[in-house]
């Protein structure tokens, strides 16, 4: 049975002591690290992984937006942890970005052994090939565990999303990350693109869009990067 999860904390934007927190934060996450490898994500959103990882038990994990690679390290070692609990067996990240270089010569550094587990694919998402890389990788697996970290535009969460909600299975969750670009009170710099929660807002119109639910009760500990980001599949796929 899965246990439940911690009440949620509020955190409001508005006044000039919230506001300066979260841009200090902002600038402190491009610092963080994970195994000596870069990794830009809130402590507070991955706390929420490491619930949903737990509760849904994803035997594989598809993130878009690869970087140094070092989430993809944190989603091994997560998933490798659920399997030493027997809550997944065979744990497979499929990590995936135009450029996996750097990943790939800073996994090699922490992990000569990396690729048992994490299979960098370099590609676009928006190309149609990429889909069915991915579901290659897939076969034989009953679904994932998605998170989308790629540009943070209109285009590519589209893509990501047309693409890889088909891996989630019922009760599952697809992660659309970083929406807070979208959130005028949560904008810290001019140069931030924009476009992910347009997307998001197109995409659950669709047929396969109106199988997933909203969750943002998921975030959980007041701060969190992905407003309205976390998608639950609470109905069958309509992808064939």
């Amino acid at each position: 049975m899965p246990t439940a999860l911690p009440p949620r904390v509020e955190f409001a934007i508005d006044g000039p002591v919230a506001r300066g927190y979260w841009a200090a934060r902002i600038r402190q996450h491009r610092e963080e690290t994970y195994a000596g490898v870069s990794m830009l994500k809130f402590p507070e959103d991955l706390r929420v992984y490491e619930h949903l990882l737990w509760q849904t038990g994803p035997s594989a994990v598809i993130e878009v937006g690869v970087k140094d690679g070092g989430s993809a390290l944190w989603f091994r070692d997560r998933l490798q942890t659920l399997a030493a609990y027997g809550r997944v067996r065979d744990p497979l990240i499929v990590a995936i970005d135009i450029e996996t270089a750097e990943a790939r010569a800073q996994l090699e550094r922490v992990d000569p052994s990396f690729s048992d587990h994490i299979a960098l694919v370099e590609a676009d998402i928006r190309d149609p090939a990429t889909a069915a890389r991915v579901a290659e990788l897939m076969e034989g697996r009953d679904g994932a565990f998605v998170v989308e970290d790629s540009e943070h535009i209109y285009d590519t969460t589209m893509a990501s999303l047309n693409a890889l909600a088909r891996h989630v299975p019922l009760d599952g969750y697809f992660v659309v990350e970083d929406g807070a670009v979208d959130v005028e009170a949560l904008r810290v710099d001019d140069d931030w693109p924009r476009g992910v929660l347009p997307a998001l807002r197109d995409w659950l119109r669709t047929p396969e869009g109106r199988t997933f639910t909203v969750r943002r009760d998921l975030e959980l500990y007041g701060l969190s990067a992905h407003p309205s980001g976390f998608l639950q599949r609470t109905a069958p796929t309509t992808a064939t």
